[in-house]
């Protein structure tokens, strides 16, 4: 590394450009756009669904207890997608569902050296076999914002209405 790119102040990025990027990595989910979803994640990044233990705590460790959905890496993302789009799912069977991501509450928890925390909240709407559902929750994510484009490095969501009565997948939030 050059003494250059030391010297260099740490990237932030503004809220509307934050925004713009949850923005897009939802759009890439609408449109089944999966090679350009899966972009957004960078190749270390763990993608953790905890599941609600009782009616109050939400399991803690990913290894040792239920998860919905847990893959501690892109690897794991990337597995998931290509069963989606080869049909080698049977959570994905066609025809393949519709969604719509509507993301508020962007909250920026920190921001320095090039690393942003935050935390959002979600709806999805999905549509399938005539049958409208609703997911929704809030999601935690670190962005690493030093290269041109920004990556996700860690992301945690929580499913606020947990009953559900099929199987949840990465669409789905």
């Amino acid at each position: 590394m050059s003494t250059a790119t030391l010297d260099r102040p740490a990237k932030t990025l503004t809220h509307a450009e934050i925004a713009a990027f949850l923005y897009s990595e939802a759009r890439a989910l609408d449109d089944r756009d999966w090679d350009t979803w899966l972009s957004f994640y960078a190749k270390d990044c763990p993608f953790w669904m905890p599941t609600w233990d009782d009616e109050d705590r939400l399991t803690e460790d990913p290894l040792n207890e239920m998860s919905l959905i847990y893959y501690p890496d892109r690897s794991g993302i990337e597995d998931r997608v290509f069963r989606i789009k080869t049909d080698r799912s049977s959570a994905t069977s066609l025809p393949e569902p519709r969604t719509n991501h509507n993301l508020s509450n962007i909250e920026v928890l920190s921001q320095r050296d090039g690393i942003v925390e935050l935390r959002f909240n979600w709806v999805t709407m999905t549509y399938r076999y005539g049958t409208t559902d609703q997911h929704w929750g809030t999601s935690f994510y670190t962005l690493d914002v030093r290269a041109e484009k920004p990556v996700i490095t860690s992301k945690k969501v929580i499913l606020k209405n947990d009953q559900i009565h099929h199987v949840i997948d990465v669409y789905h939030i």
